[in-house]
């Protein structure tokens, strides 16, 4: 799926990890559980009729129109062995070590990331749409919340910072003389300074206080005193498909800033597979709502509002294929909330991490099966690439060429089932049960849960 390549990011977004930064999490980040979801054919779903319940999309920002992109960074990491094994940590390492975002195509962003759609259980559908006759005085108030959100970065040592990117965002909070703004992760990604552009067209500093890559989500702190609108938050949990919804934001840069289309919910609950690291491999499943409102690059980090101006949604992908039309996606507002407080306080989001780097078994080539002694017709698992030192998998005596395959009793088919289990079914600090294979035999080890430690 594409994040609004609102100018976001024209570099190509570096390898995060789940949770702050690629390396961290499998090795820290991608040492977790490398974002990648499942194994999925992206180049056959992107080619594919647009019926079809799979799709893929890139998530890195895109180039702004008058700006390069700058080429994505890669990961290699190694270990000392014999030749066999030296040879398939690197490809191990290579193909699936970090996770990353794709980032949809903007008039202005710069990120691509993949997503992957699937039908959700049947909710409720609402038959009539309201005209839209109270629809201005409802979205004023919301509008004069949304900003422009501008990535700075410096192209070379003779110049100064330049716009690499822009995107939108809210201002969803104003307290103790700051105010706070709620954008994608994307949208702020490598960038050396931030500006935000106000309603009046101001200018102002910018200081990013947190990033999460898996649900895309950055918050920004800016000085209250310049602020005077402050965006209602609503809640996601009631809406229905059918309902009225418009999207704020500033497609193609500041030059339509605060543009509104309207449209309604197509969806709800959709699962979305997320690419994080551009490995072209699902990192991660968000759970968004689609809708039928034109998101175009630039949009991303705004608002998705009902017609009572409430915020429900932040806008963050889209279908980036010719053959799709009318297919855009928020983070639902109430996802999202419990993500920007913590990373309004703690400048990250915490979660329980083991400590290993991962690749889906179905990506091991078949010349080196055997010296892992797979049983032959062993076709769902991940392969422990590396096991960190003081890891919570070190401990639990995790060891290099493991093969997990169930986790708390349910099965691992490849990263981002182990990845959503360990995100959504437990807290740090929890021991859970995985059964693993070890030189062709299934063993069972138990391990206590820790925080990722910088």
């Amino acid at each position: 799926m594409d994040y609004n390549d609102d100018q976001e990011n024209k570099n190509n977004r570096s390898q995060r990890d789940d949770f702050s930064h690629p390396t961290d999490n499998y090795n820290e980040h991608n040492s977790e559980e490398t974002r990648t979801e499942e194994s999925t054919t992206e180049a056959q779903n992107e080619q594919s009729a647009p019926d079809r319940e799979t799709v893929y999309v890139s998530n890195r920002p895109q180039k702004p129109q008058k700006k390069k992109s700058g080429a994505g960074a890669g990961f290699f990491g190694g270990f000392v062995g014999g030749l066999v094994s030296v040879a398939l940590v690197l490809l191990l390492l290579m193909n699936n070590l970090i996770p990353g975002i794709t980032i949809a195509e903007q008039g202005t962003d710069s990120n691509s990331e993949s997503t992957q759609t699937s039908g959700s259980d049947k909710p409720n559908i609402v038959k009539t749409v309201s005209d839209g006759s109270d629809v201005a005085s409802g979205v004023d108030e919301a509008a004069d919340a949304v900003v422009g959100v501008l990535n700075l970065q410096q192209q070379d040592i003779w110049t100064q910072s330049q716009e690499a990117g822009t995107g939108s965002g809210i201002i969803y909070k104003k307290e103790d003389g700051k105010a706070y703004v709620v954008t994608n992760d994307h949208v702020v990604d490598k960038a050396e300074e931030v500006e935000v552009v106000l309603n009046d067209e101001k200018r102002i500093d910018a200081k990013v206080l947190g990033t999460d890559s898996l649900t895309d989500l950055a918050i920004l702190e800016i000085d209250g005193a310049q602020v005077d609108t402050v965006a209602k938050i609503g809640s996601s949990s009631n809406l229905k498909v059918g309902e009225t919804v418009l999207a704020i934001g500033n497609p193609l840069g500041m030059e339509f800033a605060n543009s509104l289309t309207k449209g309604i919910i197509s969806g709800l609950n959709r699962s979305v597979s997320v690419d994080t690291n551009g490995d072209r491999q699902p990192d991660w499943v968000s759970e968004v709502i689609q809708t039928d409102a034109a998101v175009n690059p630039g949009n991303s980090g705004g608002a998705l509002v009902n017609e009572k101006g409430e915020v429900i949604g932040i806008n963050s992908m889209k279908i980036a294929q010719q053959t799709v039309e009318g297919m855009s996606f928020a983070i639902p507002i109430d996802t999202a909330l419990p993500i920007m407080e913590q990373l309004e306080t703690k400048g990250e989001v915490a979660r329980p991490f083991i400590g290993i780097s991962m690749v889906p078994i179905n990506q091991v080539p078949a010349q080196y099966r055997g010296n892992i002694q797979l049983p032959e017709d062993m076709e769902s698992g991940v392969v422990i690439a590396q096991v960190q030192k003081g890891s919570p998998a070190a401990k639990a005596d995790l060891q290099q060429f493991d093969v997990i395959t169930k986790i708390g009793g349910n099965d691992v088919k490849n990263v981002v089932d182990l990845r959503t289990y360990l995100y959504r079914e437990t807290n740090i600090g929890d021991t859970v049960k995985m059964e693993v294979y070890r030189n062709g035999k299934p063993e069972n080890v138990e391990l206590k849960l820790d925080q990722r430690q910088e």
